[in-house]
């Protein structure tokens, strides 16, 4: 199995290709090389084995089937393939009572290398960890309930009504939460604010 940091974007594309043109051994291949970390991304967003276990099949199968479908100009194989994972994980909270563990760090090196483009350049790289580092830190002066509420619209991707819901909160003070906690983010992020 290659080490993640190791991935190379383009040995990735060529077995996405040979996987849109029914190519079990680069399908394989393309598995072996990327699932402990696509693995690892899911089980971030779920914090449950088995729920991580289930979105990596699930993910898979849909990369295998729509593997055609991938636009190199778009994303970076990498990029494309966690952001399968991340719906999947997403549709599973939301047809489950699961309930989504935020309040960790969710700007962990694994998942932020993940979401970028491996091939951008040190400098953007730099600045990419910059800015997560000056997230995650105004995120973590949030009070916890807030910071929940947040996470969960954003790093989620749930409706407003669908925070209500999981949190059990009345939609009005989730949309107030939202919107106080957006203007203390802007506020501490203008400010530069560094751990």
């Amino acid at each position: 199995m290659s080490d993640a940091p190791t991935l190379d974007p383009q040995q990735l594309r060529a077995w996405l290709n040979g996987a849109a043109q029914r190519d079990a051994a680069a399908f394989r291949s393309l598995y072996d090389a990327t699932s402990a970390k696509l693995f690892g991304f899911a089980l971030r967003i779920l914090g449950k084995r088995e729920l991580a276990e289930e979105v990596m099949q699930e993910s898979f199968v849909a990369i295998w089937h729509n593997a055609g479908s991938y636009q190199s100009h778009l994303a970076a194989p990498m990029t494309w393939m966690t952001t399968i994972v991340r719906n999947k994980a997403f549709d599973l909270l939301r047809r489950s009572d699961v309930a989504a563990e935020i309040d960790g760090d969710p700007f962990d090196a694994a998942i932020m290398d993940a979401l970028h483009d491996p091939a951008a350049t040190p400098i953007e790289a730099l600045e990419l960890s910059r800015d997560a580092t000056a997230l995650a830190y105004c995120m973590s002066v949030l009070e916890g309930a807030q910071r929940q509420v947040l996470g969960l619209a954003f790093f989620h991707d749930l409706s407003h009504s669908e925070v209500a819901q999981q949190m059990a909160l009345p939609i009005g003070t989730v949309k107030t939460w939202i919107r106080r906690s957006l203007e203390k983010l802007k506020a501490c992020l203008t400010k530069g604010a560094r751990p």
